[in-house]
């Protein structure tokens, strides 16, 4: 299986990655950069890793950068995980327009990209593939702070459900993983008194396990969901 995958380098990203090459399929990384962890996975997997050089910021050039000239086009895409996200945290009277459309190019606009080519790619190799796009528990719960992070995310949601219904009948396949608050780079700006308060109300008392959240992904990208398309798949320590 030929799986593209954006914000691969790290954080939940990076273990989607690994769990993508310990199940001996190929991975195409999309990043802003190369982190020193993706650098030893590729060291470990030599032949199963693409790492494409990309900012999402810029949701124009995709089709030529990382289509075009990264996945190219004789190569069938079997998989995508929309897994790249901007966090802007701000209460709503301090929201900064710049700020906000950066996010929305990169959460939003560049997932919406990548799913266009992405499909047209699996129509070119008449493959019933599997979309995948990481959403938040954020757009299901309010909190202090990331109405606009949340409004980005609902986005992704509501654009999946259709997106299932458009090519469902050749077998494409459109969901949402719903991840609850991980111990991530993302978060790790959130003071530990605040992190306990959050983990506080879920069922479990705890963050959200990483190693289980990219273990949905893959089987959402797996044959086994077959039946599975148009679904926020929560996976949040029973926050929600």
């Amino acid at each position: 299986m030929n799986v593209l995958i954006t914000g691969g380098t790290r954080g939940l990203g990076l273990e989607i990655t690994r769990q993508l090459l310990d199940a001996e399929h190929r991975v195409y990384v999309v990043g802003r950069r190369m982190s020193p962890e993706l650098e030893r996975l590729s060291h470990d997997h030599p032949s199963q890793v693409s790492f494409l050089e990309y900012d999402l910021a810029d949701p124009f050039e995709i089709k030529h950068r990382l289509f075009d000239e990264g996945v190219g086009v004789d190569t069938p895409l079997h998989g995508l995980v929309n897994n790249a996200a901007l966090a802007y945290d701000d209460l709503v009277t301090n929201l900064d327009l710049n700020r906000l459309q950066e996010m929305v190019q990169t959460n939003v606009f560049a997932p919406m990209q990548l799913t266009k080519y992405a499909i047209r790619n699996m129509l070119l190799h008449k493959i019933a593939g599997s979309l995948v796009h990481v959403s938040s528990v954020s757009a299901h719960t309010g909190y202090k702070g990331l109405a606009m992070y949340a409004s980005t995310k609902g986005a992704m949601e509501a654009f999946s459900k259709s997106v299932a219904r458009e090519w469902g009948s050749l077998g494409i396949r459109s969901n949402c993983v719903v991840p609850g608050f991980m111990e991530t780079d993302m978060s790790a700006s959130i003071e530990a008194e605040q992190k306990q308060r959050i983990y506080q109300r879920s069922a479990l008392k705890q963050p959200t396990d990483i190693i289980s959240v990219a273990a949905t992904v893959l089987f959402l990208l797996s044959d086994t969901s077959r039946s599975i398309t148009g679904q926020n798949v929560i996976v949040d320590a029973g926050t929600v």
